[in-house]
């Protein structure tokens, strides 16, 4: 019975709800494609609208795709794991069987069998620090990316209503200026597409930035619980574990003399009887030899032979 309990398919799993929003969203855009084509395409005086949004979604995708990469890796790793807990449950003389010699937690056996074979204390906090430490500089891009997107849509919608203000001004000195007005209306509609894709990016982002913490919570979780179930009795030696295994050393001392106590009264009734058995057989041998010499007697006396007396 497998005591290891992690998601072992949770970051396939978050992938799999990752394309399925993204598909979601992308037919609910199709859905509505004249108000994004409004909001996004038509009537756009400057390409101002298009550089800040352009921008934020490269920003978006550039983040998505190292997400997705980490994701795929953390899969690989969450089978391996579950790969090597698989091998100890079958108690299998290899226990990297089938478990690739760069995953995490073929890293972490490898490295306790070399500090337990050099004799060297092992320290397994000190191991699930450095584990966090190094897992959580692959994770620092995308968490920039989600603390700057919101920023980007602040950015655009402050650009876009500097542009309206612009025309505001054009509008002021000359009470007839459709330029100026076309302007402020451009201004308030690239604020508001701004404001909009910074706001759908970063709530998509920042979703799966979550679960993408999560998932590393997870398979970390799982290592140390593998680390501490059955790779902490194979290799590390700590007091209060000495002082159990010699506790359980002289409790088989106990019951081996126990054994060889009952074995000595065994062997002591077997060495009685035996004794006996040798006095009655010489009592026997002794009986037998007096009429054995009766016999002889009778015979002599029978056959007038002389006896050896005479």
């Amino acid at each position: 019975m497998q005591i290891i309990s992690f998601r072992s398919h949770f970051s396939r799993n978050t992938l799999l709800l990752m394309f399925f929003v993204a598909l979601l969203m992308a037919a609910i855009a199709a859905w509505k494609y004249d108000l994004v084509a409004t909001v996004y395409f038509r009537d756009q005086l400057t390409a101002t609208g298009w550089i800040i949004n352009g921008a934020i979604v490269v920003l978006f995708i550039l983040g998505l795709l190292r997400m997705i990469a980490i994701f795929l890796s953390y899969s690989r790793e969450e089978q391996a794991t579950a790969r090597f807990v698989r091998n100890q449950e079958e108690e299998l003389e290899d226990p990297l069987h089938g478990v690739p010699s760069d995953s995490i937690i073929a890293r972490r056996f490898l490295v306790m069998e070399r500090l337990h074979a050099s004799s060297t204390p092992i320290d397994q906090g000190a191991l699930a620090a450095t584990l966090l430490a190094n897992e959580s500089t692959r994770t620092s891009f995308p968490k920039y990316i989600s603390n700057v997107l919101i920023l980007t849509g602040v950015f655009g919608t402050i650009v876009s209503l500097s542009l309206a203000l612009l025309g505001a001004s054009d509008l002021l000195e000359n009470a007839v200026d459709v330029e100026g007005m076309g302007l402020v209306i451009h201004g308030m509609s690239t604020a508001l597409s701004t404001t909009i894709t910074a706001i759908v990016c970063y709530l998509f982002f920042g979703y799966f930035y979550l679960k993408l913490t999560d998932a590393q919570t997870n398979l970390l979780s799982a290592v140390e619980q593998v680390t501490t179930t059955y790779l902490a009795p194979l290799f590390v030696v700590e007091q209060d574990t000495t002082l159990y295994e010699f506790t359980g050393l002289v409790r088989s001392l106990q019951s081996l003399v126990k054994q060889m106590q009952e074995s000595q009264k065994v062997v002591a009734r077997a060495e009685t009887r035996l004794l006996d058995a040798v006095d009655e057989y010489q009592q026997q041998a002794a009986r037998g030899q007096q009429e054995m010499s009766t016999v002889v007697r009778l015979l002599r006396r029978g056959f007038r032979l002389p006896d050896d007396e005479e």
